[in-house]
């Protein structure tokens, strides 16, 4: 008896899949703005059969919302997959979804979420977004932060079910509550992020507490900042992002009741070993540990070669810590280390791998971190628990995409058309500082030695001299 509604349908496939293969579900709408497209739905219901189940609604999204939350009609599962951000759907999603309901968003506007444009984050999300060697992981933060952010507003809050970070989008299944006394507690489960832009260490700092007090919790400002004007390790500045949601992605028994559905009905679906690959790291993460670091962010940090994930994940189980892998990054290291035993370790890397310090300025990062001697003894020898069960297994975790140029396509035109493809924008503008000798395929691109008057070929300076 479950009502579903596909927000953004245009040509309904997802509905058509949701009533042919889910049981048990009541009622199925598949809305969009577009007339072209609610008639393809139409036609795709009809051909699939499944008319008594899928009701094709030519609509705005966020008017349809709102009048089943006026109408008392909640939806029990609303998909949010819009082109682009999810941003002007969520405030109607949070209110027409019901009590318990099921949420399920996507975000394929990865640049914006990723740190390029910090600015358009925040007036989206409410959040600013860093570009750091975690910025995947951050994103996944940043969006959950924006749902409980918009359902607190109406006495409501937001539990993680899943929340994947893959290929070039993000998606997010979270269940909506309302309860006026758990809403109290979701400052507590926001932080900002201190990130430095010399060494990528990162700090959090809450922008809440909650403490037990008798038989419920007192909620009071936390006491801050975790850092100093500048970083402890390399001197350089931090820079602040967030607030972004800093609880557990993910339910951990509802993703050991997804791989036990996988492994009951084998070969139903063709993308099988991915979702087992992808399931079973995210089983492993470490669910209280915020962000990441790299293997390769935290090698070229100090100018050494790169250590392999399981000399690093042993040194760190060495020394008393808990590791795991992250599925949002191939080569992450996620672990509960403070930043100065990671530093420790990769001091002991040095000087077992040397680094040539007489090439490294002074008030390098690099220079600045290996000039103080380790207080931790590392170990790299292999540690019984440094390989990770999914590695193990060999199963098929990271995915290479399946060709060139593989991802979402460009946005048509408003005017009608097709925006050029992405491969075409780098064929076209690949090599545009390129000099020409026989003056042909001149580009129109100043030369800034030649408005200079420092170009050695003057005159004959191939580049466009136009302003």
């Amino acid at each position: 008896g479950l009502r579903v509604l596909e927000a953004l349908a245009a040509s309904g496939l997802r509905s058509v899949r949701f009533a042919r293969e889910v049981p048990g579900l009541g009622a199925v709408v598949a809305s969009d703005c577009s007339p072209r497209a609610t008639e393809l739905m139409a036609r795709n219901v009809a051909r699939n059969g499944v008319g008594e189940l899928v009701t094709p609604r030519l609509a705005d999204a966020r008017m349809l919302m709102y009048q089943s939350k006026a109408e008392r009609q909640p939806f029990d599962v609303i998909d949010l997959d819009p082109y682009g951000s999810p941003a002007p759907f969520l405030d109607a999603a949070v209110q027409a979804v019901s009590e318990g309901g099921l949420l399920c968003v996507t975000c394929t506007d990865m640049a914006v979420m990723a740190g390029n444009s910090a600015e358009t984050c925040y007036s989206k999300y409410g959040a600013v977004s860093l570009k750091g060697k975690f910025c995947h992981e951050m994103a996944l933060r940043i969006i959950l932060h924006s749902l409980d952010l918009r359902a607190n507003c109406y006495q409501r809050f937001v539990v993680p079910l899943l929340s994947v970070s893959a290929d070039f989008y993000v998606r997010v299944f979270v269940r909506v509550f309302t309860g006026q006394a758990k809403v109290k507690g979701s400052a507590s489960k926001q932080a900002l992020v201190f990130h430095c832009v010399g060494c990528g260490s990162h700090h959090l700092q809450r922008l809440g507490r909650a403490t037990s007090h008798g038989s419920g919790f007192k909620y009071s400002a936390a006491t801050g900042p975790p850092v100093g004007p500048s970083c402890e390790f390399c001197q350089q500045r931090h820079q602040v992002g967030g607030p972004v949601w800093a609880e557990p992605l993910h339910d951990p028994t509802f993703v050991e009741g997804v791989l036990a559905a996988l492994e009951r009905s084998p070969g139903r679906f063709s993308t099988e070993p991915r979702m087992r690959g992808m399931l079973s790291v995210i089983a492993e993460e470490l669910s209280d540990v915020p962000l990441y670091y790299t293997l390769d962010g935290l090698s070229s940090t100090i100018r050494s070669n790169t250590p392999s994930l399981l000399q690093l994940r042993s040194a760190l189980l060495h020394a008393g810590f808990r590791v795991s892998l992250s599925h949002a990054c191939r080569n992450a290291v996620k672990t509960d280390a403070p930043p100065a035993v990671l530093w420790d370790i990769m001091r002991c890397w040095a000087k077992l791998h040397p680094v040539k310090l007489e090439r490294l300025p002074d008030s390098s990062p690099a220079a600045r971190i290996l000039s103080v001697e380790p207080t931790l003894q590392a170990s790299f020898a292999l540690h019984e628990d440094a390989n990770p069960s999914s590695r193990k297994r060999g199963l098929k975790r990271f995915p290479e995409n399946p060709e060139a140029f593989w991802g979402p396509k460009a946005r048509a035109k408003p005017g009608g058309g097709v925006a050029p493809s992405l491969q075409e924008k780098r064929e076209r503008l690949q090599n545009k500082r390129t000099q020409h000798p026989d003056g042909a395929g001149l580009k129109q691109f100043p030369c800034k030695r030649f408005k200079e008057g420092t170009c050695p070929q003057g005159e004959q300076c191939c580049y466009s001299h136009e302003p």
